[in-house]
């Protein structure tokens, strides 16, 4: 059976989450959130997302052309994860998920709710990544000063609301395989020969613009960020797979462009969203506060 990280303490409402949100670990321990970790299934055999597989081991596999798939914790492990938080002394449970547009995580979870032995609030955020991250530190943080279950779930929604996630990907080809856009996008990225940018629209992932080199892709998805932050009060996070200087490099311009910047997390998506993007992924959450 897979293994939940528990950090959750003794807190009165625990705050649960799965291994897409991609927080730092240094985050995760501070706030005492838990994380359930999706499947990975490489040449038949399945891994867990953080801790049996690494995005080295899965971008060289995807640079090979092996077969890769993800799949659901399943309902068993998320009510194990529920059982050991309330052994731990939560009286309620923020589970929140991924969007369910992408992954049948949410669905799982759903199943595991109604037989824990505490009240579960399943949440969809119609999210993934960092923007899921955000949203899981909000409840966490909404936990720890005394807030109810009720008052963890709404400011994790009220997070959720002023959440904006931009992706550059080198080649539809790994979405496509996914099944995590259509053909039709597809299609016109090949025949035009353009580097895509998508974003995350009502939780799946959706063509913005296609742009034709990926120099200028990147220089659209900076001013794509800077625009919407404008002078609001914002967290930033930079994500990548095998393109850690593109990341660092857009950190940087970032720091100096956006006035009301408070955290900026730089780190590599793990092996459940990478296997969908592919190598050369550089994406970016803009988080109203």
């Amino acid at each position: 059976m897979s293994r939940t990280t528990s950090r959750h303490g003794s807190r009165r409402v625990a705050v649960l989450t799965d291994s897409t949100a991609y927080l730092p670990q240094t985050a995760l321990v501070r706030h005492h959130i838990d994380v359930v970790p999706l499947t990975v299934v490489l040449g038949g055999q399945a891994l867990e997302e953080g801790t049996e597989i690494s995005a080295r081991s899965l971008e060289e596999a995807l640079r090979e052309r092996r077969a890769v798939t993800t799949s659901r914790p399943s309902p068993a492990v998320f009510a194990e994860a529920y059982r050991a938080a309330a052994e731990a002394g939560a009286e309620g449970i923020v589970s929140l998920h991924l969007s369910g547009e992408i992954s049948g995580t949410y669905d799982a979870a759903v199943v595991a709710a109604r037989e824990a032995p505490v009240p579960v609030r399943v949440v969809d955020s119609g999210l993934v990544a960092m923007a899921l991250g955000f949203c899981a530190l909000e409840a966490a943080e909404t936990a720890a000063r005394g807030g109810s279950l009720d008052e963890a779930v709404a400011a994790a929604e009220k997070r959720a609301e002023g959440m904006s996630a931009y992706f550059y990907v080198d080649t539809l080809d790994y979405l496509r395989r996914g099944g995590r856009i259509g053909a039709a996008a597809k299609l016109l990225g090949s025949a035009l020969a353009v580097k895509p940018l998508l974003e995350l629209v009502d939780g799946r992932i959706a063509m913005l613009e296609k742009v034709r080199t990926a120099s200028k892709a990147i220089g659209r998805l900076e001013e794509l960020v800077v625009e919407r932050a404008g002078d609001s009060h914002v967290d930033i996070a930079v994500h990548h797979l095998a393109a850690q200087q593109r990341a660092d490099d857009l950190a940087e311009r970032l720091r100096g462009r956006v006035p009301g910047l408070g955290e900026l997390h730089v780190s590599e998506v793990g092996a459940v969203i990478g296997a969908h993007t592919g190598p050369g992924l550089l994406g970016a959450v803009v988080s109203l506060r």
